[in-house]
């Protein structure tokens, strides 16, 4: 995790949060890079409808389910944060 100027606080839900969404394409990008919140999403973190706020977020891609594992344990040992597992798929045209 990186750390930076400024303090970040995480968000925790208070419940689990499932969903399923779409990875949108992005013409002035020329990529498949924007992710919509669900409504489920955020009803349980309130903090997001907050105009004034700023969020930011951090991802990490293990190379690996050793990478992963090790990652997992040390975010778990902070104990100040709970990770969101996010799974990418391709998925095939029908027709």
């Amino acid at each position: 995790m990186q750390k930076t100027s400024k303090e970040k606080k995480p968000l925790a839900p208070r419940k689990v949060v499932s969903v399923e969404g779409k990875v949108h394409y992005s013409e002035s990008n020329q990529a498949w890079n924007i992710i919509k919140l669900k409504s489920e999403f955020l009803n349980e973190f309130k903090q997001l409808k907050e105009k004034r706020s700023q969020f930011s977020y951090e991802m990490l891609f293990g190379r690996n389910e050793e990478e992963m594992v090790e990652a997992l344990k040390r975010i778990m040992d902070n104990k100040k944060l709970m990770p969101i597992l996010m799974f990418l798929y391709r998925e095939e045209s029908k027709g």
